[in-house]
């Protein structure tokens, strides 16, 4: 997948919105004002989720181009090369586990919202 397949899958999800806080070259999206996914645009092409720690050591250690969180918490995000090694089901199962554990972690009012609103 690339930045713009992955970009149009995020912002299929609910109560989704996208932005650039950190600079031209970082797309954000979020759900509920929490980012679930960063997004480098530069030369070489990488994304942030998060991830459940005991699966994203395991993500690691099976792919080498899924590598702790750059500039993130180690512990919970990944950094995800965009090197087009990993099969876009593999990426979208990402992006989905780190949007539904930031979704999960809204309050609930927040979350009935976005889901009676999207």
């Amino acid at each position: 997948m690339n930045i713009e397949e992955i970009r149009a899958y995020c912002l299929t999800k609910k109560g989704t919105e996208e932005g650039f806080p950190f600079g031209d070259t970082t797309l954000v999206i979020k759900v509920g004002g929490k980012i679930f996914i960063l997004m480098s645009l530069d030369r070489d092409p990488s994304m942030n989720l998060k991830c459940d720690p005991d699966r994203a050591i395991e993500l690691r250690e099976a792919n080498p181009a899924i590598i702790p969180g750059y500039h993130m918490n180690k512990k919970h995000w990944n950094t995800i090369l965009l090197d087009g090694s990993l099969p876009g089901s593999l990426i979208k199962e990402m992006i989905d586990h780190s949007y539904n554990l930031i979704f999960e972690s809204l309050p609930g009012k927040l979350r009935l919202e976005i889901e009676q609103n999207f």
